[in-house]
């Protein structure tokens, strides 16, 4: 140890006075660090500058260390035993920056001037503002860009807590780049850029407080309901919404489309008005998205309307017999269709000339179809027909038999439901197959046609299944034992199982926090699903065959079994069908303020609320109980 001390020592000893030497040479005998001629001092004294021969001039007297080269600055620094020399430079650098405004008041060789007050709080704020560049974490300070990255990571909360730590952070917590992400990231204002808003934050918080807001209004049944009815349409056949649109089918072989955000009324031409034909086809099937409307009949003709222009089919086929099974997706202008063992997929060519895309026949008469969701080149359909189920793809060409997705002898499929990736169906056991726990739900991989999960094991048949609207990792279906059951895709457990409805399960739809189930008895209800409690619940005569609610809205349908009810004549010219057999259809809009001047009655708006009765929101405007003396 010794001897590297006094290796070391001496190094330095060398080093200084090669230091010394080099500052009292003149410019022109100046090497390179090891003693050398360099190439850059050789090049620099080839050129004789201006500032050189300056330089060369004063070289006489002794160099202050103002005029050490840096590197010069450097070493002795590092000689005297100073770990960092730069950080230091860089303190006394803001140090002066922060002295810089009385250092030149002074400056008495100046001319006295007027300061000006603005002035000086403009220089005090811009020096804020440059430290502001610069924020403290703990014992370091890091640059704004880094200590933003850092706070990407944060949610709203944290961000809410960082904000109260000191001034840097709260302008770092409210940065307009981190609330914009969040927007995103929680499903609002999807594809806006930072510009669209000018405080994302506030945004954010409107958004949430609505939602909230809503949210009180489900539990609560606060606001609006419409009876979307149509006096001519006589029996109502079939029901469909989709993105506010809801189309309805009657027995008169109308069809009536509404807009519920606008709530225009547009009569749909099928074509056996145009071609005059008596007496009218009934509607045995509707379907709607976004921008295609679609409607079978009985006689076998499908026709498909633009939902812009609502005038006359841009498309029409015929079937040999009764449409039994009707689809439509819900994100492209594709159409199936089934008529005994038939099945037909048409779709829109690149040049927007619609054709058939598939047709196909199956062993058996088919029992229902679906379209796969999700944007593809070529239409995917899911068709069942008895115990077996099948995937028709249009690529294929007719001659290609179709993909059996599933099929066990004896056990028939009684309800079916497909999301993009996975196909739920509901099994029927029958003889031995009752030993091995009663009814399943199989939920398959399309991609794969393999089975991944079984859950259910039910005495009774599953008369409804979704999977296509429901949470991405829940299952929900109903069943004829009269219960509504969630389970959990991802662990095949049972999350929830409802006592609902005494005549059986018709249609079910649930969300992350709620679910909404109808029945056979026409009770509409709506479940609280983390607790398990029925919130509210409403009735009306004919079952429940359709049900669509999104955040604020629900659509409802009771569609009576009998098209023809007996002691009416819906033959004649005038409609003699009371209106208790036409069924109903319900919208509900709970966005809306139910205590607005426009909605209620004066004498029903109050803050009182009652928590039994089909009528909602009733109270008297001025309680006589609150009511006090003078």
């Amino acid at each position: 140890m010794g001897t590297e001390e006094d290796e070391l020592s001496a190094f330095r000893e060398q080093w200084q006075q090669e230091l010394k030497t080099n500052t009292k040479t003149p410019c022109k005998d100046k090497k390179g660090y090891f003693g050398h001629h360099s190439k850059e001092s050789s090049s620099l004294h080839q050129s004789a500058s201006f500032w050189e021969k300056q330089s060369s001039a004063s070289q006489q007297s002794q160099p202050t260390p103002k005029d050490q080269p840096q590197y010069v600055s450097i070493a002795e620094g590092l000689l005297d035993g100073r770990s960092s020399p730069l950080l230091d430079r860089i303190e006394q650098e803001r140090t002066r920056k922060k002295r810089a405004p009385d250092s030149e008041a002074l400056n008495t060789d100046a001319p006295p001037q007027k300061v000006n007050k603005g002035q000086k709080l403009l220089e005090q704020f811009l020096q804020d503002l440059n430290e502001v560049n610069d924020i403290p974490f703990f014992d370091v300070e890091l640059p704004y860009e880094l200590a933003l990255k850092i706070f990407h990571f944060l949610g709203r909360t944290d961000l809410g807590r960082c904000a109260q730590v000191s001034k840097s952070w709260k302008v770092l917590a409210e940065d307009e780049v981190l609330w914009h992400r969040l927007c995103l990231k929680e499903g609002y204002y999807n594809g806006a850029s930072i510009s669209d808003s000018p405080c994302w934050k506030s945004t954010l918080r409107d958004r949430r407080n609505t939602e909230n807001s809503v949210k009180s209004n489900w539990k609560n049944r606060v606001g609006s309901i419409r009876n979307l009815q149509y006096e001519l349409g006589k029996v109502l056949c079939d029901v469909s919404s989709c993105a506010g649109l809801v189309i309805a089918g009657y027995t008169s072989g109308d069809v009536r489309l509404w807009d519920t955000f606008h709530w225009d009324k547009s009569y749909l031409h099928p074509t056996h008005s145009i071609r005059n034909e008596t007496p009218a086809p009934y509607v045995s099937h509707v379907r709607v998205n976004k921008n295609i409307a679609t409607a079978a009949y009985e006689n076998g003709c499908v026709d498909v309307w633009s939902t812009e222009t609502c005038l006359e089919p841009i498309h029409q086929y015929q079937h040999l017999q009764r449409v039994h099974a009707l689809d439509l997706s819900s994100d492209s202008p594709a159409v199936a269709s089934a008529s005994g063992p038939d099945v037909r997929v048409d779709a829109p060519d690149e040049q927007g000339y619609w054709k058939s895309r598939r047709l196909v026949q199956l062993p058996k008469p088919v029992d229902g179809v679906l379209v796969v969701p999700g944007r593809r080149d070529f239409p995917l359909v899911t068709a069942w027909a008895g115990e077996s189920v099948y995937l028709l793809d249009s690529k294929w060409k007719d001659e290609q038999e179709p993909r059996v997705l599933h099929s066990v002898y004896g056990h028939p499929i009684t309800c079916v439901d497909v999301s993009p990736g996975r196909a739920a169906l509901g099994i029927k056991s029958c003889g031995w197959g009752m030993n091995d726990g009663g009814n399943k739900i199989q939920v398959y991989s399309l991609e794969t046609s393999q089975c991944e999960l079984t859950v259910g094991n039910s005495a009774g048949d599953f008369t409804c299944v979704n999977l296509r609207d429901s949470h991405p990792h829940l299952l929900v279906c109903g069943n004829k034992d009269r219960r509504v059951r969630v389970f959990d895709l991802r662990t095949g457990s049972s999350v929830v199982s409802l006592y609902a409805h005494h005549m059986g399960v018709t249609t079910v739809q649930a969300d992350d926090w709620k679910i909404v189930s109808g029945g056979g008895e026409g009770l509409v209800s709506v479940w609280e699903m983390r607790i398990g409690a029925k919130l509210w619940e409403m009735h009306n005569r004919h079952p429940v065959r359709h049900i669509r609610f999104n955040t604020s809205t629900l659509v409802t349908a009771n569609v009576p079994d009998e098209k023809s009810p007996r002691g009416a004549c819906i033959t004649d010219d005038d409609l003699t069908a009371h209106r208790r057999h036409r069924g109903l259809i319900c919208h509900y809009d709970f966005s809306m303020d139910s205590s607005t001047q426009d909605h209620v009655l004066p004498i029903c708006r109050s803050n009182y609320t009652e928590s039994s009765g089909y009528n909602y929101n009733i109270g008297l405007a001025m309680p006589y109980d609150i009511l006090n003396c003078p």
